[in-house]
Parts: C-alpha cells; sequence; structure tokens
C-alpha cells in the first residue's frame, strides 16, 4: 500500500453497511450508509439476504468514490467488519443455500442445549463437556442458540437438505472476505463462537476434533483460519468491477464488530473500556488471559490484535428499543398513522424529555424485548414498562427508555467488574447512542462513571477496521491507535441523581428476579414470535 493511498473500510451492521474512507493513518475522509431488511421469522428467526448485503455495499461504495471524485486507484486496501454470530451456509460454487441466520436468531436452541447437556449438569452443562469447552475454548455455547453452532444443528435437523448441501459455512463478514477475494477464510477471532477451535494459543489457533467431535460437525464444512492481520490478497477481477476498485486491493482479514469497536474507540490497553449503544449494546475491554464467567455469559476470547484476549459479552437490545418505539408506537403503519417520521425526529426526541425529571417519575422500562444474552442468558424474557400512572405521558416512557437501557448497563457493569477484578474508572462511549447528549449524561448518572464520548462515535467500528488495516499494511502499530481516537466531550456522574437512581437500578434487577418465572411460562413455545 502507497503512502498516499487510502483505506476502505466496511462494517456490516444489522441495519445495513456503513461503508468509509480513512486515510492510512486512520483519520476519516468521507463515508455513508445504507440499509437492508431484517426477516423476523416464527419460532425465533431471524434472518437477511446476503445479497442485499452485497448490493448495499455496492451501492455504497459507488456512491462514496463518485461522490467524493476518488478514483479507484486511491484506494490501497479494504477491511471489513460487522455483525458477529450469523451463519451463511455456501454451496461448492459459493452461493448461499438460504438467507443467512443472524445473530438474533434462537431456533438452535433445543439442538444446542440438548449437546450442552451431561449426565452431572452445572447451569445445563454436563461437567465433563464444559471443563472441555472452558479450557481449550475460554466458554461455552450458550443455551439461548444464538451462536452459529446452534444455527448449524438447527440446519443439521430441521433443514438437513441444506447442510448437507452446505460446502462452508461463513460468518457474515467472512462471507464478505470471500465475495471480495474467492478465499473461504475465518479469523481467529470470527471463528470463536463456533466453539470447535483450541484458543489457548493466540499464535496458532486451531480446529480441535474432540471439540468438532462433541458438537457433531465435519471439519471439512468450515473455513481454513487467518489472523485478523493477515492480508487475504487481492480483490478479484469479478468483485473490483462490481464495487468499482482497483484489482490491486489488497484485503485484509478483518474483525466481528465487537473487536472493531474495542480499536476504533481507542481503547486497546488491557482493562480500558468502552461502552457501545447501538441497535445492541455492550461493554468490553482488552484482557491478558483467558477467563470465562459462565453463569454471566462473559468470557475472554481471541481478540483481533494479535496475542491479546478481549471480553467478550452482548446486550441484545438498546438503541433497538428506541427504534422500535418510534417505529411501532410512534408512527406505527396502521389505522391511526400519521404519513411517515420526520428525519429530525431523534433529535426531537432530545427537546421532549428535556422537561422531564430524571428517573421519569420512577417510571421504569426493561429493555428486553429480544430476550437478553449478558448477564444473564436468557431468551423468554421480555421487556415492558412499570410502574406506570395516570400522569405517565409520552415523554416519561421514552426518557424512561434511555434510563432502562442504562440499567442494564449498571447491571453489566457490575459483573464486568468482578470479572476483570478490578473498578473501570472511565467507560469511552461509542455507537448512535453516543450522539445523544441526553444519553452520555444519563449513562453517566446511573453508571456512576465519567463517559468519555469520543468523534464520530458511529464510525467506531469503521475507524477500528481502517486502524487494523493501518497497522497490516506497516502504517500504524497499535500502540499508536490511542492517540489517533480523540476524545470530544465528558460527562461526569450528577451527584444529586445518585441515590435516586441507586433505588430504581435495584427495583430493575428485582423486577427481572421476580418476572423471570412468569416470562419463561409465557414464551416458552413461541421464543421471539
Amino acid at each position: 500500500m502507497k503512502d498516499s493511498q487510502s483505506i476502505l473500510a466496511i462494517d456490516l451492521g444489522t441495519s445495513g453497511p456503513k461503508v468509509a474512507l480513512y486515510s492510512g493513518e486512520g483519520r476519516l475522509q468521507c463515508h455513508t450508509v445504507e440499509k437492508t431488511p431484517v426477516y423476523l421469522l416464527p419460532e425465533g428467526g431471524a434472518e437477511q439476504d446476503p445479497e442485499d448485503w452485497w448490493q448495499a455495499i455496492r451501492r455504497g461504495v459507488r456512491r462514496l468514490l463518485e461522490e467524493n471524485a476518488i478514483s479507484p486507484e486511491q484506494v490501497g486496501a479494504l477491511c471489513c467488519t460487522g455483525q458477529w454470530s450469523g451463519t451463511v451456509p455456501l454451496d461448492e460454487g459459493g452461493k448461499p443455500l438460504m438467507n443467512a441466520i443472524i445473530w438474533m436468531d434462537t431456533r438452535g436452541a433445543p439442538y444446542i442445549q440438548r449437546v450442552n447437556r451431561g449426565l452431572v449438569n452445572i447451569a445445563g452443562y454436563g461437567i465433563a463437556k464444559l471443563w472441555t469447552w472452558i479450557r481449550l475454548t475460554g466458554g461455552a455455547p450458550t443455551h439461548s442458540g444464538k451462536d452459529p453452532i446452534a444455527h448449524i444443528l438447527w440446519l443439521k435437523h430441521e433443514r438437513p437438505e441444506i447442510y448437507r448441501n452446505t460446502y462452508k459455512f461463513l460468518e457474515p463478514k467472512d462471507y464478505l472476505n470471500f465475495r471480495l477475494t474467492g478465499r473461504y477464510a475465518a479469523t481467529f477471532d470470527s471463528i470463536t463462537l463456533h466453539w470447535v477451535t483450541d484458543n489457548r494459543d493466540l499464535g496458532r489457533v486451531r480446529y480441535d476434533d474432540r471439540l468438532l467431535k462433541l458438537v457433531g460437525l465435519e471439519r471439512e464444512k468450515l473455513p481454513e483460519l487467518v489472523q485478523a492481520v493477515d492480508v487475504l490478497g487481492p480483490l478479484t477481477p469479478e468483485a473490483a468491477a462490481d464495487l468499482g476498485l482497483h484489482e490491486e486491493v489488497q484485503v485484509i482479514g478483518g474483525m466481528p464488530d465487537l473487536q472493531s469497536a474495542a480499536i476504533g474507540s481507542g481503547a486497546v490497553k488491557d482493562y480500558q473500556a468502552h461502552l457501545y449503544v447501538g441497535t445492541s449494546s455492550w461493554i468490553t475491554c482488552h484482557f491478558p488471559h483467558k477467563k470465562t464467567d459462565l453463569f454471566h455469559n462473559m468470557g475472554a476470547l481471541p481478540s483481533a490484535i494479535p496475542g491479546r484476549y478481549f471480553l467478550a459479552n452482548e446486550q441484545e437490545t438498546a438503541g433497538g428499543c428506541l427504534e422500535y418505539f418510534v417505529d411501532s408506537v410512534i408512527f406505527a403503519e396502521d389505522a391511526l398513522a400519521t404519513p411517515g417520521r420526520p428525519e429530525d425526529i431523534y433529535a426531537r426526541l432530545e427537546e421532549l424529555i428535556a422537561g422531564v425529571p430524571a428517573g421519569s417519575e420512577k417510571l421504569i422500562f426493561t429493555p428486553w424485548l429480544y430476550g437478553e444474552r449478558t448477564p444473564v442468558d436468557d431468551e423468554r424474557i421480555r421487556g415492558g414498562f412499570h410502574n406506570m400512572t395516570l400522569r405517565t405521558s409520552r415523554a416519561h416512557m421514552v426518557r424512561a427508555i434511555y434510563e432502562g437501557v442504562a440499567y442494564n448497563a449498571r447491571w453489566l457493569l457490575h459483573y464486568v467488574e468482578q470479572f476483570i477484578n478490578r473498578p473501570i474508572p472511565e467507560l469511552r462511549f461509542i455507537g448512535g447512542g453516543a450522539l445523544s447528549d441526553a444519553w452520555c449524561q444519563i449513562m453517566a448518572d446511573v453508571l456512576d462513571r465519567p463517559i468519555l464520548r469520543v468523534e464520530e462515535p458511529r464510525q467506531a467500528n469503521t475507524r477500528g477496521a481502517a486502524l487494523l488495516a493501518a497497522v497490516a499494511t506497516g502504517r500504524l502499530g497499535f500502540a499508536d491507535i490511542p492517540e489517533r481516537v480523540l476524545v470530544t466531550d465528558i460527562f461526569e456522574p450528577n451527584p444529586k441523581h445518585r441515590q435516586m437512581y441507586d433505588e430504581l437500578f435495584a427495583a430493575f434487577v428485582e423486577i427481572y428476579k421476580r418476572n423471570q418465572r412468569i416470562h419463561a411460562d409465557l414464551n416458552r413455545h413461541d421464543v421471539h414470535a
């Protein structure tokens, strides 16, 4: 890659891909975004069409080049990141045999739970199996069915013809790399949630025959393994022509979204944490050794940074709760519908909640609209508003959503600090949620930590991909990254709200405990329908 050339970064989000161009030193030059649909199906199904992904990326790349007068020769490298824990089954010709099964899908839960169980069980895991998984991988398959191995088991039992005809199962990010280079490859970090790799030596992550036998998966149906910083090769002529790029563009292995967010937040030192709020949410950091907290669904898994682990966890719906409320309640497409929502709706929400006191007059929103993954692995729990009165207004409900997501983050923060055995003094904040001044301040107040908003918080994933590519092509070292990610605002916690938020957070956790059994009974036959 020449010094004057730029890096193209692609972030395949659940709602659609972001496409951005960065300098070789990781400075954002221009960006655009496209939309792709999600298909929610009965019994917990969640799918997307891989061709929708590719066409959206194609449109985004071409528009970025054309609108910014960038010639194909100006792009020297390309790196992908995106949604993790998905499954794309491809035939021998590289064609998808069906829609991609994405991270929200729980249809494989009964099959992975059956695999997990043994004669003597701890938290639903057979002791011998659990010991093998934790010792070799650093974690174990979740009971929720949202890991790729559960997707594959569902196909094996419910769509045997697709399973039989699958040549390779690929993660979404790795599918994009296949479309770009023709290589069936997964990175050490992206393959982790299949739970069939020995991760004890981070320089030599490899498939393990014991683990493959444990889940009943054939090695030949899985891709080769490479590091995130490895160069997969140049674009194929077909991909270059489709995207309007030069064939000499080098494609980097890349990483899933949790790992790219960690790099793009600038928090690359051990124990330096970041908070992400987009459709989903997480609090994570890099970690010096392998460790597992099975009871709260967290583990130290391979990072995109060679030789490093990072703390992996994810809360299912965060910003997605606010988007749901806007689209399905305020601007629902029904007999009472108003014609479309305004473009500045989220700015209007900020104005709306400005007059609502902190705590929303003790209205509590629980954000479990699609079950939960951490700090509890519970696909049957459901969300809602609690403690409503005749005084409750729409403004109260909107602010309660912001606060409910923050309560969930505080719940997770407790177990993250317990996991790393030290307090987290501050959090870098990224994702679309970080654009909201109100949400930044609510997070600071509820978590009782300074919240550091970084520049261009919605581009943290593309920035992480670009910075990884800069390292892979020799332009930067990982030690250079923190100074490349600027903090633009610091939100300090308001001590006046401490006692009230302590009380409401305690009630939030109690709501989960007291309603868990009810939700399990209500949803035992029709998860996420």
